[in-house]
C-alpha cells in the first residue's frame, strides 16, 4: 500500500466519524422557552465543556481541522503546475 492509500483511507474514517458526532449533537434551537428562561444561566450551561455534548462540540472541532488539513495534504500532489 502507497502512503497516498494510506491517507485516503484515513480521510475516509475521519469523514464517518464527523458524519457520527454530528448526527450525536443536540440541536442548538430551544424555542420560546429557552428565550424567556436564560438557558444560559442553567447548570449546563455553566458547566458546558464538562458535559457530553461538550466533548462532543470538541471533538467535531478535532475532526474538522483533520478534515481540512488531510484534504490539502491528499490534494499535494495534484497541484503541479
Amino acid at each position: 500500500m502507497t502512503w497516498l492509500k494510506v491517507l485516503t483511507l484515513v480521510f475516509m474514517i475521519i469523514c464517518f466519524a464527523i458524519n457520527i458526532v454530528v448526527l450525536m449533537q443536540e440541536g442548538k434551537q430551544a424555542g420560546l422557552s429557552g428565550t424567556i428562561t436564560g438557558a444560559a444561566d442553567t447548570y449546563w450551561g455553566k458547566n458546558k465543556g464538562r458535559s457530553m455534548e461538550g466533548k462532543l462540540i470538541n471533538i467535531t472541532r478535532v475532526l474538522t481541522v483533520l478534515f481540512f488539513v488531510m484534504a490539502i495534504v491528499l490534494n499535494l500532489p495534484f497541484l503541479k503546475y
